[in-house]
């Protein structure tokens, strides 16, 4: 049986899109303004195991990602590129759909399966390079 789309939850989760992307916006403006990097503490995981732990290697997607590094960002951590494929996919359709008052119709439905794919990209980057150190030695982030 095929479940019916929650629009409701479309609707909000449409508009927080727009909020993520204006507060994105003010903060790449503001960093503009105040040249300033700052270090985030490392991982507690990483330091006291020596192994990475799921999310190690996600900030450095992220800037990856926001330079225009879309390789190094799928290396460091490839749920931060599959996120903003399904964000930008997600906020398209969406948009044209909004925009055409429904005529057409090709926005993407929410659905939990995006968020298992997720966690299995994560669970799986984070087996291979905890096993890669583990096998080979290498550090790969």
């Amino acid at each position: 049986m095929k479940k019916n789309r929650d629009v409701k939850l479309e609707k909000n989760i449409y508009a927080a899109g727009w909020l993520l992307l204006l507060v994105g916006i003010i903060l790449l403006a503001v960093k503009r303004i105040f040249p300033a990097d700052f270090a985030l503490p490392p991982c507690v995981f990483h330091k006291w195991t020596g192994y990475y732990c799921p999310g190690c290697g996600g900030t450095r997607a992220v800037k990856a990602l926001l330079r225009g590094d879309v390789i190094g960002s799928f290396f460091y951590h490839p749920v931060v590129f599959y996120g903003a494929v399904l964000y930008g996919w997600y906020m398209l359709s969406h948009t044209v759909e909004y925009l055409s008052k429904g005529r057409l119709r090709i926005s993407i439905p929410y659905t939990e399966k995006y968020l298992y794919g997720a966690v299995f990209i994560i669970l799986i980057q984070w087996i291979l390079k905890n096993g890669v150190k583990i096998i080979w030695g290498i550090d790969l982030i």
